[in-house]
């Protein structure tokens, strides 16, 4: 039985959610907001997309598409048919009936988490809150931000939870870059405090994604996703400390790791490279390790993981400097082209890369550095504004070394081995076609 204050509220808001007939607002038209944007849009929703950025919000109205999850096709229809329009302030609130935040929670210099996206939105949001709305937040962040940040905030209204609005945590689980899983066919995980939210919420992500997986309570669902993060941090911490460790063996990590991977039970595939980016493995965990410790609790395997998983881009340098050192070439006289910049193969997003950090370390070194990346043409690093070189023959000859720090499927790694003086493959994307190459280090 329902006892809300306004039970017809409720009830309102799930016949227009399952008519689908409920105005949607996406707060964040990135990597997360857009393609969710356009998969409700799809099913019949109308949608308005919040996007700050006016570029970004002028694009969207153009059906001019900058995220590789979504197809350009299906941006043009669903803008073209009026289902999707992006504005860039939040005068349209008090018309949305359900609004879905996707902003980003960086961390600060110190690992300490940013919210400050979260508090604006959410501000902005509260200052135009009325009776009969649902607030989901997709954000990653700590256990505990949906209730002990965003409610008292969105409570400033005069308006309650669970009475008059609702509110829910459904982290997202976006891969970049994964064609067999999207945003429809991931598993949501839906939580929230009371149960009218946690059924709305439901209701609302059932249109569109093929499975809901409720849980007792935002926090739980805030916790669910930081896990998940942290299970994949910590793992390749422990193949990155593996490959220090056959460093110094004398052996060869990748073999180890094939071997081992064939067993057909109890493992499960996880290999190092120069470092973690993107916007999630190299920051959530530590938003879980920085809650820890208003418990007095103290993540052990979060704070090495990340200390391990830091440290590999030093590691890349200082192994790039032996391979030259074999060459009789100094740091300071050395060409290095560094294959690579994006945090993950066959995508333009560098935000958070290792390439960037090894980059740092060779021009601090007084290197001198180019890059090559076909999906990422300019960059810019302490400063230094540098443009992606085309990869010919005379490029790759004309360097001393070529460090491999994202494996692009597009790049023709046979020409980089047939051209290039010296080849440091921090991927190991050469060892299956180019087995024990004499040109090439492997990590």
């Amino acid at each position: 039985m329902i006892t809300t204050l306004e039970p017809q509220l409720l009830q309102t808001l799930r016949d227009k959610i399952t008519a689908r007939t409920a105005l949607i607002g996406v707060v964040g038209l990135g990597y997360v907001g857009l393609p969710f944007a356009v998969e409700k849009a799809k099913v019949g929703f109308k949608v308005v997309g919040i996007e700050q950025n006016p570029r970004r919000a002028e694009r969207v109205n153009r059906a001019d598409n900058y995220i590789s999850d979504v197809s350009d096709d299906e941006l043009r229809q669903v803008v073209a048919s009026g289902r999707l329009h992006a504005e860039t302030d939040f005068a349209r609130v008090t018309e949305l009936d359900v609004v879905v935040i996707c902003v980003p929670t960086p961390l600060t210099k110190n690992l300490a988490p940013d919210l400050s996206y979260i508090e604006s939105v959410t501000s902005e949001i509260a200052a135009r809150l009325r009776p009969g709305q649902l607030i989901t937040l997709e954000s990653t962040t700590y256990p505990g931000t949906t209730d002990e940040v965003m409610r008292p905030l969105l409570e400033r209204s005069g308006l309650k939870q669970g009475q008059e609005f609702w509110l829910a945590h459904s982290p997202e689980r976006v891969d970049p870059g994964n064609r067999r899983y999207t945003t429809k066919n991931t598993n949501k995980v839906v939580g929230a405090s009371d149960p009218w939210s946690l059924d709305l919420a439901t209701c609302f992500y059932q249109q569109t994604i093929d499975h809901i997986v409720p849980v007792s309570s935002a926090k739980a669902a805030e916790l669910v996703k930081v896990f998940e993060n942290t299970f994949r941090a910590v793992n390749i911490a422990l193949v990155n400390e593996l490959a220090l460790l056959c460093d110094r063996l004398g052996l060869n990590v990748w073999e180890v790791l094939d071997a081992a991977n064939t067993k057909p039970f109890g493992i499960m595939p996880f290999y190092p490279g120069p470092g973690v980016g993107g916007h999630c493995i190299p920051i959530d965990p530590h938003y879980l390790e920085w809650k820890a410790k208003e418990y007095n609790f103290n993540t052990h395997f979060i704070a090495l993981a990340g200390e391990i998983n830091r440290s590999m881009p030093e590691f890349v340098r200082d192994k790039a400097w032996r391979v030259l050192n074999r060459l009789g070439i100094a740091p300071s006289r050395a060409k290095v082209l560094v294959l690579g910049v994006s945090y993950k193969k066959d995508l333009a997003d560098w935000r958070e890369s290792p390439a960037i950090e090894v980059i740092k370390l060779l021009l601090h070194d007084h290197a001198q550095v180019s890059y090559h990346d076909p999906y990422v043409p300019q960059i810019e690093v302490d400063g230094h504004a540098l443009t992606s070189a085309p990869l010919r023959p005379e490029s790759l000859a004309s360097h001393d070394l070529v460090i491999i720090t994202t494996d692009h499927s597009a790049v023709d790694y046979g020409l980089v081995l047939e051209q290039a003086r010296a080849v440091l493959d921090t991927r190991g994307v050469t060892r299956r076609q180019h087995p024990n190459h004499p040109k090439v280090t492997l990590l």
